[in-house]
């Protein structure tokens, strides 16, 4: 096979979307096998599920209750929760590229050096997560809670953050965010007009 059909065979295997019960993953999980692309789950309830370096691609859950689960260096690209539970889930390393993740609880989660390009985090409570050195550009975190979360060498360019709450987050800079007046920033005001410093 070249790397053409290759290609074509990798998009054909993520056009058809299996539906399965979250314990089948868990149980092909044990077993050795890392990949479920395109899969759909309706309910997916593990508390600290150790799902380290799985691959969600393009996968789609309905509920998910994940809490304290271990997702270090899996490849999540345009995965879907639609309703989601994943506080103090480890995160790091892990690819959420395009991931839609509206309105999902993340607070505390350990998303250092996640890549987190162009995701859907709107509304999403992130208060004391850890996105230290995460790749953010283009994300999309209108209204989310970012209360108390470390952003420390986070990525922002582009970044929207309309209506977010970073009050008390250690934040280096965030001049190349899209901010406006409804973005509480660390120092608890509003971001400030043209002239004021956007840190307080």
């Amino acid at each position: 096979m070249n790397s053409v059909e290759a290609h074509q065979a990798f998009h054909c295997s993520c056009s058809f979307m299996a539906i399965l019960n979250f314990q089948s993953v868990l149980t092909q999980y044990q077993a050795g096998e890392r990949r479920f692309c395109g899969i759909k789950v309706d309910q997916a309830d593990g508390f600290e599920c150790d799902l380290r370096e799985i691959e969600l691609l393009e996968a789609v859950i309905t509920t998910a209750y994940l809490p304290y689960s271990n997702l270090s260096r899996a490849n999540l690209q345009r995965l879907t929760i639609k309703q989601g539970n994943l506080g103090d889930a480890k995160l790091s390393n892990s690819n959420l590229t395009q991931a839609k993740l509206r309105g999902i609880n993340l607070s505390r989660a350990d998303l250092r050096y996640a890549c987190l390009r162009e995701a859907d985090l709107r509304d999403c409570n992130l208060a004391g997560a850890d996105l230290t050195g995460a790749d953010l550009t283009r994300a999309d975190l209108s209204g989310a809670d970012l209360t108390g979360a470390n952003l420390t060498e986070t990525y922002l360019k582009g970044t929207r953050l309309t209506g977010a709450t970073l009050f008390r987050a250690t934040i280096a800079n965030c001049f190349e965010a899209e901010c406006d007046r409804t973005t509480i920033m660390p120092n608890g005001h509003y971001y400030p007009l043209a002239g004021e410093s956007p840190l307080g």
